[in-house]
């Protein structure tokens, strides 16, 4: 009996996506795999089965899917954290968390509150009166921002602020702090949340953990981790330590059975739009004095764009409101660098040609077009520039990737695909119809480095569809049933 963790030798009767699949007319075709690569297609049928045979009963294969943007050990602790998504002020985030029981470590944490969205503001007498002396924390969704009590003002070292929250690098370093769980229990974390992500169709991450990742990866495959492949960024913090380790981006890390690659130095380059320090070129509209904020100047940038592009290291640069974007297009203009900026929530006109000339990749999550629309409605109003594109994207000719931002939101590449092409999550009509993009492309943009279909010859990460997502309707496109996951061949995932 076929299980997972098994080898699959001959993919039988399965209906192809992507360039190869006009050849043969939608009809099914049989896939043979050998040493973890695709070697040979056919119509089904014309071949002899040989070795372990997975039917595909005429199911939809894709390219083995990616997301381009997660915070691996945040998505994976997130499990055990208050979900605060839900919450529609500041009275009721208050209130749960006072009835939320501890972690084992004594404090109380809760993530994805949406404040920007509430009638009313959290203050640190709020917090405190309904949450006595446990230090307890929530976690904005984007991030870039947490709100405390002052027991855990107090247990972190931090002086209290009247609204309770600290923001940017504070709130970063609050984060590493939550994150910092031991070894064990990290890797069990991510052992759980890798098989979640297999059942999905996940084949492979990118991971922007805030944490030196080349070690932690290597101690996670030699435990036996395989649900997925992983390319591990690090910060500037660590850029010095990596180019002594002779990191190269591309490079497979040694010794984890090709599964961990290096991946980019990550920067950081101006806040988020929940937190209202994106840096833009209008004021927010709940406070004219507010554009956000630069958190890297362009002298820096370019200094730390230049000195990883000497060592072969690309760059994923963070900037979401357009002057950021625009910063970081200009460093790549000076520096000649390669890599991607991530989110690009809001972006000139004119600077989408900038981005196809200079090939830089735009790494964007579509979901959080769906979650963001009243935030853009209500603080970005009078901005001018283009807001959460895609569509826009890919006709400049811009490179696009894919991905969650997890736990920012969730990571379920059917739930990415299906808001980049519905451009809605609920009953409402789509939100700037004009960027949608077609199923082909977004499940495209959702393969590794959004440039990967299924070829003779080419690693045998695949996804074989419950359903149909060429003619899946909005639901049933981010609801995906999802038959069977290969990585190189074998089965993380059989449903």
């Amino acid at each position: 009996m076929i299980a997972r963790g098994d080898r699959v030798d001959f993919l039988r009767a399965v209906r192809l996506s992507g360039p190869l699949a006009p050849a043969f007319g939608d009809e099914p075709v049989d896939l043979v795999i050998e040493h973890g690569r695709i070697a040979d297609i056919a119509p089904t049928g014309s071949l002899q089965a040989r070795g372990l045979v997975l039917q595909g009963e005429g199911r939809r294969v894709v390219a083995g899917l990616w997301d381009h943007h997660v915070h691996t050990v945040q998505w994976a602790l997130n499990a055990d954290r208050v979900p605060l998504g839900e919450m529609q002020s500041a009275a009721e985030a208050a209130r749960v968390m006072g009835d939320a029981r501890a972690l084992t470590d004594g404090r109380r944490v809760g993530a994805g509150m949406r404040d920007a969205l509430w009638p009313d503001a959290p203050s640190l007498a709020l917090l405190d009166e309904r949450t006595g002396g446990e230090p307890t924390y929530l976690i904005n969704a984007d991030v870039h921002s947490v709100w405390l009590n002052t027991a855990a003002f107090q247990r972190e070292g931090f002086t209290p602020t009247d609204d309770g929250m600290l923001r940017e690098e504070d709130a970063f370093e609050i984060s590493r702090r939550l994150n910092a769980a031991d070894d064990s229990t990290a890797d069990a974390a991510v052992r759980r949340a890798g098989d979640r992500a297999a059942a999905r169709g996940i084949t492979g991450l990118v991971d922007f953990d805030m944490a030196w990742n080349a070690d932690s990866w290597r101690r996670r495959t030699d435990a036996g981790f395989a649900a997925h492949r992983v390319e591990f960024a690090f910060y500037a913090a660590d850029l010095s330590r990596a180019i002594a380790h002779g990191l190269r981006t591309g490079e497979e890390l040694t010794g984890t059975r090709g599964l961990a690659h290096v991946g980019p130095l990550k920067l950081i380059t101006d806040g988020s739009l929940g937190t209202r320090t994106a840096a833009c070129s209008h004021a927010y509209d709940d406070d004219p004095a507010n554009f956000g904020v630069l958190t890297i100047e362009s002298d820096r940038l370019r200094g730390l764009l230049t000195e990883a592009t000497a060592s072969g290291i690309d760059v994923a640069v963070h900037a979401i409101g357009d002057r950021a974007v625009a910063s970081a297009l200009d460093a790549f203009t000076f520096t000649q660098a390669r890599g991607t900026i991530e989110h690009a929530q809001l972006v000139r006109h004119a600077d989408l040609a900038r981005f196809a000339r200079l090939g830089v990749v735009a790494s964007v999550q579509p979901e959080h077009a769906v979650d963001d629309r009243d935030m853009v409605g209500s603080l970005w109003q009078h901005q001018q520039a283009l807001s959460h594109p895609l569509a826009s994207l890919l006709e400049a000719g811009i490179p696009v990737r894919f991905g969650s931002d997890a736990p920012v939101a969730p990571l379920d590449p059917w739930l990415t695909i299906a808001a980049a092409v519905h451009r809605t999550g609920d009953d409402r009509e789509p939100w700037q119809p004009g960027e949608r993009v077609s199923v082909e492309s977004a499940l495209r943009a959702s393969s590794r480095h959004g440039e990967t279909d299924i070829e003779l010859g080419g690693v045998a990460d695949l996804v074989l569809c419950g359903s149909d997502p060429l003619t899946a309707d909005r639901i049933e496109l981010s609801r995906m049933p999802v038959s069977a996951t290969l990585l190189g061949g074998t089965l993380t995932h059989l449903d």
